[in-house]
């Protein structure tokens, strides 16, 4: 993370809490607590009014507010239900892009939003009884599939037990019974295939990509589900 982007990030961390300790600053964003009073320093010398009070921690001038974007109540307490359904999912790889989001909209908001948000934040709880086999590849296969790019997977089909490297061209992906499945051309293959993610043993980027090609999720289902009927 290079210094500009930690800087912003402090800046939302502030913005998002009542107040935060030097330490608190240090844990999150893994450095010293002498470069959180160099940063500090940095934003204050930028015109960010921190304040910082001995045996309690770092806070902003109340209603000092970046330009302010407008959340509902009812927006809000949906990505706040929304980042704790993807904390408790199979896949991994989202969960900082959802907690970095949630920093920056609480950032944005008034006080007693503020309040509110943390509120239902304590009191928001979803379990899953599902394997506790993880995944890290979801954001890899989103961000595939929105550039077209080639992805060259080591994939372990469950029937045979046996393993195999294919190159892929993602399509699209979806959630069924608590496992994300990718649609892809496998070059392999010469054909569209599903493939579970959390059968997916290693995944690589090859940088290489591919002609986009129409596809209708509804199409596909019906027919993937005429054709196994």
């Amino acid at each position: 993370m290079t210094r500009l982007s930690r800087l912003t990030n402090i800046f939302f961390h502030l913005q998002s809490r009542r107040v935060t300790t030097a330490q608190e600053l240090a844990d999150k964003f893994g450095i010293s607590q002498r470069t959180v009073y160099r940063d500090i320093r940095a934003l204050e010398e930028a015109g960010v009014p921190v304040i910082g009070e001995v045996g309690t921690g770092y806070y902003l001038m109340e209603d000092y507010r970046i330009p302010p974007v407008m959340f509902s109540e009812q927006e809000i307490n949906a990505l706040m239900t929304a980042q704790q359904i993807i904390k408790m999912n199979r896949d991994k790889s989202l969960e900082k892009g959802i907690d970095d989001l949630v920093t920056k909209v609480k950032a944005l908001l008034k006080y007693s939003s503020r309040e509110k948000s943390e509120k239902l934040e304590e009191r928001i709880f979803v379990f899953s009884n599902t394997p506790d086999q993880k995944t890290e590849y979801l954001a890899s296969i989103q961000s595939a599939i929105v550039n077209t790019q080639i992805l060259k997977i080591k994939y372990h089909t469950f029937y045979s037990d046996s393993m195999s490297e294919r190159r892929v061209e993602p399509i699209a992906v979806y959630l069924t019974k608590n496992n994300w499945l990718l649609i892809a051309f496998c070059q392999l293959r010469k054909g569209i295939r599903e493939f579970r993610i959390d059968r997916i043993l290693s995944l690589e980027d090859t940088s290489e990509t591919f002609a986009e090609r129409h596809f209708s999720f509804g199409d596909y289902l019906g027919e993937h589900y005429e054709k196994n009927s």
